[in-house]
């Protein structure tokens, strides 16, 4: 599924042509197919936009609190009008096999737009500390960088929170799948979100991204994406003192306990690592296993991930798609490569495609085993279907191995719950899962140490966008 207006830019409640001429063309990276093209921004375009964004914040600001909860509701509603075309058009720019497309990845920006409107209208949004009244409003202008690998979660994530929070902003998709953000910003355009409110430009991040994150008009920039790329967009915002909330990378532990069914949570752990094909920064990449049950964890990981169906994303059967591009699966090949090379032991997968593919960027599932913390697959995110089982000797050392990483977005526990409870206080994660429960919408998300800073979903992600003001000696209210 094409959206109208790829070579447009959405500003100011109109689609307008860009400054810039430049163009980019946009692949199926299941097909290795350019699908269309889409128009690729300057800094002009940006700071168009950002002005836009800048002339409506006054007026959308101090709108009521409830009037902003009520255009949510009708962005929402509106999405769902068009939830089919956006699992088609993620299936088209992702790969994403078209299952997952309706029932993960249109489905994440539905539940978090319901989790953020219920937030805000549970949320006291003004009260008395004695005589001082406490107001929560929003920050101001916002640049939103959103990633490819869940394009819709991300965007729901940052713009629904924004919005309800009186902010305006602008929104930079990932260039390399940008249909989806397109087609967003028609869903605002056709639920009324007012002129200026909701801007859309395309671009790259060293020309587009980087002015977002250096205008002067901006206030806070919210991102998600590689580690590297926060870090600088962090250094560079630095010098208007901007908020910055950095949703970033992750090598996510997954700490099985002795007292663990090992069939079913190594059998889960396999699925939840190759889910998206291994494109989410909270997977649980890095399953800590003692070292009496390794080569029963290895023979069931083997198994579940031969089991898994790679193929056509058309096909409603398939579960496992491609890699997002020519790029990402270079990258994904040379981590095997190291794997093999450190001395990890390659149980099922490795290099190459899977058989019988001969076009497209797929991967085979692939998992190792006897990985320690000084090999590279064990440190660097890897972003593909890359499982690296390593041995524990007992809970303190399985804790130290999950703890030694520069990232902290997510860990997983799994085994008996009181088991877990005191392991999971002492893992350094944002969010740490207990036996692979449901998505929980309503958690905050977010990271410790180079993972980022800042928390999304539903309230928390709703604070972030909002400055707290304290009138003091304003009386009883």
């Amino acid at each position: 599924m094409i959206p109208a207006n790829m070579l447009k830019f959405y500003i100011n409640g109109q689609w307008v042509d860009p400054i810039s001429t430049s163009r980019m063309g946009v692949e199926n990276p299941a097909t290795e197919e350019i699908v269309c093209e889409v128009a690729m921004g300057s800094a002009e375009d940006a700071d168009r936009a950002i002005l836009a964004a800048r002339a409506a914040f006054d007026g959308w600001t101090y709108t009521p609190v409830k009037d902003r909860i009520a255009l949510m509701k009708r962005v929402l509603e509106v999405y769902n009008e068009r939830y089919e075309d956006f699992a088609q058009a993620m299936s088209t720019e992702m790969g994403a096999p078209i299952t997952w497309a309706r029932e993960a990845q249109a489905w994440a920006g539905q539940v978090h737009m319901e989790a953020t409107i219920k937030a805000a209208e549970e949320m006291v949004w003004e009260y008395n500390r004695g005589s001082t009244r406490i107001i929560y409003e929003g920050i101001g202008v916002c640049s939103l960088i959103t990633p490819w690998n869940w394009p819709m979660n991300q965007i729901a994530c940052k713009v629904a929170p924004a919005l309800v929070a009186g902010c305006t902003m602008v929104l930079k998709p990932s260039e390399i799948a940008p249909l989806s953000g397109t087609l967003f910003a028609q869903v605002c355009h056709d639920a009324g979100v007012p002129p200026g409110v909701f801007n859309l430009v395309h671009g790259a991040g060293p020309e587009v991204g980087a002015r977002m994150s250096t205008h002067p008009e901006v206030d806070m920039v919210s991102f998600t994406g590689s580690t590297r790329a926060g870090t600088q967009i962090a250094a560079v915002a630095a010098a208007t003192a901007k908020r910055v909330a950095q949703e970033m990378g992750g090598k996510s532990p997954n700490i099985i306990l002795p007292g663990a069914n090992i069939a079913e949570a190594v059998a889960a752990g396999v699925t939840a690592v190759m889910s998206n094909t291994g494109q989410s920064c909270d997977a649980p990449t890095r399953m800590l296993v003692h070292r009496s049950q390794q080569a029963e964890a290895l023979a069931v990981a083997k198994e579940a991930a031969e089991a898994i169906q790679i193929g056509d994303p058309r096909d409603e059967a398939t579960v496992m798609g491609p890699l997002i591009s020519k790029l990402q699966f270079d990258k994904v090949q040379r981590l095997i490569q190291a794997g093999i090379d450190e001395g990890a032991t390659l149980v099922t997968g490795g290099t190459g495609r899977p058989a019988g593919l001969n076009r497209g960027w797929f991967t085979r599932p692939t998992v190792f085993g006897d990985v320690n913390n000084s090999m590279t697959i064990s440190k660097e995110e890897i972003f593909g279907p890359v499982l690296a089982i390593q041995p524990y000797d007992s809970i303190e050392d399985a804790i130290t191995q999950a703890n030694d990483t520069i990232y902290g977005l997510a860990a997983y526990i799994a085994g008996p719950v009181e088991d877990a409870k005191p392991v999971a206080r002492r893992l350094r994660a944002g969010t740490v899962n207990l036996n692979y429960p449901d998505w929980d919408t309503s958690a905050p998300f977010g990271g410790y140490k180079q993972s980022g800073n800042g928390r999304e979903y539903a309230d928390w992600g709703i604070h972030d966008f909002c400055e707290v003001k304290g009138i003091v000696g304003y009386g009883e209210a």
